[in-house]
C-alpha cells in the first residue's frame, strides 16, 4: 500500500481552523457583570407594576379626619351675690357713724324710784341711708370734748336686738335710764355736763348737754341702755 502525502500548507491551515474552533467553543460567553437586556428589563417592570401599590399604603392619613370631640372643662359655679361688705345690711347701707348723725334725747318717759327714762335719739343727718344695730355706748362726761364721769351705761338686754334701716332724716332710738345719784349714800359726786354717745361699733361720739349729778366712783352705775329701736 502506497501511503500519500498531505500537502505542508493544507495541513497547517486545517490545524490553524480546528484550534480556532476550540478556543471559541472554551471561552466565556458574556462577562460575569454585565446583563441580558431581559435581566434589566425584568426588576424595572416590577418595580413600576408595585409602585401604586406602594404609594397607596405610604400616603399619610387625611388631615379632614374628624377628631374626638374636646370635653369642656367643668365650670365654676356663679357666685350667688357680691359678698356684702363689712357693716353693711342685705339692702348695702352701712352702719350709722356719728360723722353722719344728730343725738338728742326725749325724757318723756317718765321716772320711778329714783330714775329718770329718756329716749336716747340718733338721726340720720347724712344723705345716704344707713343702720343702726345694738346697743350704744352711753357715759356721763364733763363736757363736749372732756373726759367720761364714773361707769358707763350697763346695757338692758330686755328689749331685742333688731336691724333698723335709717333713710335720711329718719331716726332710731333706745331707751336711756338715769338714776338719780343721791340716791347711793358712798357716792362722791361730781358735775356732769352731759352724755357722750358712741354709736354701735364706732370710735367716734356724739354730745347732748343734760346737766345732771354723776358719781365719780367707777362701782356705781347711774346709767343703763337698751338696743336700738325704731322711734
Amino acid at each position: 500500500m502506497r501511503l500519500q502525502r498531505i500537502p505542508t500548507g493544507l495541513a497547517g491551515t486545517t490545524a490553524a481552523a480546528a484550534l480556532a474552533l476550540l478556543l471559541t467553543a472554551c471561552g466565556p460567553s458574556q462577562p460575569s457583570g454585565q446583563a441580558s437586556p431581559e435581566q434589566t428589563t425584568g426588576p424595572a417592570e416590577a418595580s413600576s407594576s408595585a409602585s401604586p401599590g406602594a404609594a397607596e399604603t405610604s400616603d399619610p392619613p387625611s388631615s379632614s379626619a374628624a377628631a374626638p370631640p374636646s370635653v369642656p372643662a367643668p365650670s365654676k359655679p356663679a357666685p350667688t351675690g357680691a359678698a356684702a361688705a363689712p357693716g353693711s345690711t342685705a339692702a348695702g347701707a352701712q352702719l350709722c357713724k356719728a360723722s353722719a348723725l344728730k343725738a338728742s334725747t326725749d325724757a318723756t318717759g317718765g321716772g320711778a324710784a329714783g330714775s329718770v327714762y329718756m329716749r336716747l335719739i340718733l338721726t340720720n343727718s347724712g344723705t345716704a341711708p344707713c343702720h343702726l344695730k345694738g346697743f350704744p355706748g352711753v357715759s356721763l362726761t364733763n363736757g363736749a370734748g372732756g373726759q367720761p364721769i364714773g361707769a358707763p351705761a350697763s346695757r338692758d338686754a330686755t328689749t331685742p336686738v333688731s336691724d333698723v334701716l335709717l333713710a335720711p332724716g329718719q331716726s332710731g332710738s333706745a331707751m336711756l335710764r338715769y338714776t338719780q345719784a343721791r340716791n347711793y349714800p358712798d357716792c362722791v359726786l361730781a358735775q356732769a355736763a352731759g352724755f357722750r354717745i358712741y354709736p354701735p361699733e364706732d370710735t367716734a361720739s356724739l354730745f347732748v348737754a343734760r346737766p345732771s349729778d354723776a358719781c365719780s366712783n367707777a362701782s356705781i352705775e347711774l346709767l343703763s341702755i337698751g338696743a336700738f329701736q325704731r322711734s
